[in-house]
């Protein structure tokens, strides 16, 4: 028996891992309008040729991994977080999350503050992004019901909590601002007095 293959290449996890890799590099480096696919394929070691095995185009490419780091970071933040925990101690764990992922892993946190507010990013990738984190407006959510934070729009009340935690991150990578473990307690309080209904 004759077996006749067509000439279509496997996906290979590693490499597209590779090209994820290179191309978060890429655009922390020199920023979106500078890349091109052939950088990128250079940067993996791979041929340009065969991300589009993974990708349809450069924008395909760059919103899948925006959705694959955001799905990294929603798995590391909602670590440790179920139905039975409070709400302040879901606020502080997710917090220390967050900040322990920021600090761990710059990359990640470079290429999402570039691309959050980049018009590359489509309506679909930051929907489905935003709906990763519904366990954190679950939390607020519930904390509101439960007396225990300010009748605000939830959307406010998590970026006036945790957008310092991207500051301190940023200071902290800069060699501007060292963390121990008495200035994230105080850090976690005066955003939690920040929100906290009494």
């Amino acid at each position: 028996m004759i077996v006749y293959y067509l000439n279509m290449r496997c996906k290979d996890e590693n490499k597209k891992e590779n090209i994820f890799t290179a191309t978060i590099q890429l655009i922390n480096e020199i920023g979106f309008s500078e890349i091109s696919m052939s950088k990128i394929a250079k940067r993996a070691g791979v041929s340009s040729s065969t991300i589009y095995v993974y990708f349809k185009n450069k924008n395909d490419m760059i919103n899948k991994l925006y959705l694959t780091v955001k799905q990294k970071m929603s798995c590391e933040i909602f670590y440790g977080i179920d139905a039975s925990t409070t709400v302040k101690a879901g606020f502080e764990l997710v917090f220390r999350n967050y900040l322990k992922f920021l600090l761990n892993c710059k990359d990640y946190f470079l290429f999402i503050e570039q691309f959050a507010n980049s018009p590359l990013i489509q309506s679909l990738s930051r929907e489905e992004g935003l709906n990763l984190f519904l366990p954190m407006y679950q939390l607020f959510e519930r904390g509101k019901s439960e007396n225990i934070l300010k009748k605000v729009d939830t959307d406010l009340l998590i970026i006036y909590a945790y957008t310092p935690i991207n500051q301190v991150a940023k200071a902290c990578l800069n060699g501007e601002f060292k963390l121990n473990e008495e200035k994230i307690k105080k850090i976690i309080q005066m955003s939690w007095d920040a929100i906290r209904l009494h």
